[in-house]
């Protein structure tokens, strides 16, 4: 068995509060998430067929489109819940954890890390993930890590209107100062928010070579998401989600934007 354990409170969020298995389908800026990790991997994925992991997959919302592509995937999540949904998709998935990953080395062309950064709060865990997806992939193939933006939580309240509340207020100040959302305080669950430069410093730390970081979503994924919220009206697909998809783009060469996305995706090659 793995030596780590995954927080209580962590595995109750997701199997209790939030449904995964529709969380980049079902809301404007979810979809705008998922097509730009779709466009972003692309151009750094090898041709198919070619092995990955899914590390932290969740009920397999990446691995679908990886499949359809024509990849080999392999599906690892702490969530009972996630490994029961995705098995039942027809996905090979099993419990694990980040840190302690049973693949043997060299086994994959790819590591996909898009969600164990979130939720790992002490600097050593992450770069121990980092390690360990680095290991199982053959030398010059590739990790690509997602992590939450350290201004998420401030872009996000705003578009929902909860900043106006005082304990909102206190959680999102806790999270621009320190990067932690301590369990116990609504709308989340325990989590780590990085800004681009420490992205980038733990892929390095981590032995992996010439990481890039992008902006995910964008400077303007909060517009949206407020227009969705207060309008009732699906967003998806509507001219202003093609405008925030525009920004997104136009947005990836200057750093001084990369954390006014909600997520960052760093990509590097194994040594």
């Amino acid at each position: 068995m793995p030596p780590y354990s995954v927080g209580p409170e962590i595995i109750a969020f997701y199997s209790e509060t939030i449904d995964e298995s529709d969380r980049l389908s079902t809301s404007a800026d979810g979809v705008l998430e998922m097509v730009r990790t779709q466009e972003l991997l692309r151009r750094h994925l090898p041709g198919a067929p070619a092995r990955i992991i899914d590390i932290g997959a969740g009920p397999g919302a990446h691995a679908r489109w990886l499949v359809e592509d024509g990849y080999a995937v392999d599906l690892v999540d702490p969530v009972p819940r996630h490994v029961e949904e995705a098995t039942a998709a027809g996905f090979r998935s099993m419990i694990g954890d980040a840190r302690a990953l049973t693949a043997d080395d060299d086994t994959y062309d790819v590591a996909l890390v898009l969600g164990p950064l979130y939720h790992l709060i002490d600097r050593a865990d992450r770069i121990r993930a980092l390690r360990e997806a680095a290991r199982v992939v053959r030398p010059g193939g590739t990790v690509a890590a997602a992590a939450i933006g350290r201004y998420a939580s401030l872009f996000e309240h705003v578009a929902t209107t909860r900043l106006a509340i005082g304990a909102v207020q206190d959680a999102v100040a806790d999270v621009l100062a320190s990067g932690i959302h301590e369990a116990g305080r609504k709308g989340f669950t325990s989590a780590y928010f990085h800004t681009g430069e420490g992205l980038h410093g733990e892929m390095c730390e981590a032995g992996l070579r010439t990481p890039v970081v992008y902006g995910v979503e964008g400077p303007a994924w909060s517009a949206l998401k407020a227009a969705e919220q207060h309008s009732g009206d699906g967003l998806a697909g509507s001219k202003l989600f093609d405008a925030a998809l525009a920004a997104a783009r136009l947005a990836e060469p200057h750093p001084e934007l990369l954390t006014a996305s909600s997520h960052m995706l760093a990509v590097a090659t194994v040594p």
